[in-house]
């Protein structure tokens, strides 16, 4: 199992997620529409070639399950119990196609569960990093993990 139990994850622990993805028009448009975003600047090339950013814009929403998505297997994948909410989204640049981003995790709280003491709560937070070393995206997330078995 590739996910860390909670009693794995240390306050400060950052992960440098191997997995790169480079963004495609089919993934910013499939995203788009099926989460009925009709934006212009998702959508219309055209329209788009006189904005201040010439082109389309990926989806924000794409970028940050993205980003979430790719961590998933270096930190939570099959311990997770729940995810219990994302704090603090930023997207300090934009995310155009043909981008290419890097993720990174930091481990920055982790508590006892009040209420499960086979659990603790960890808050990680996200960062994703185009092709040119900008962030483009942030985001703390807390869930609830499961602790190494007896």
């Amino acid at each position: 199992m590739p996910g860390l139990w909670f009693d794995e994850l240390s306050v400060g622990q950052t992960f440098d997620h191997p997995i790169r993805r480079t963004v495609t028009e089919t993934d910013n448009l499939l995203f788009t529409t099926l989460s009925h975003n009709p934006a212009a600047l998702h959508l219309d090339a055209e329209a788009m070639k006189d904005s201040e950013y010439g082109r389309v814009l990926v989806n924000s929403c794409f970028t940050l399950s993205l980003m979430v998505g790719v961590s998933v297997g270096d930190t939570t994948l099959g311990t997770a119990i729940a995810n219990l909410g994302w704090d603090e989204v930023r997207f300090p640049a934009p995310v155009f196609v043909g981008d290419t981003l890097r993720i990174e995790t930091e481990v920055v709280e982790l508590r006892d569960s009040k209420s499960r003491p086979e659990a603790g709560i960890v808050t990680f937070v996200h960062r994703a990093y185009n092709q040119a070393g900008t962030l483009v995206a942030t985001c703390k997330r807390s869930g609830l993990q499961r602790r190494k078995p007896a």
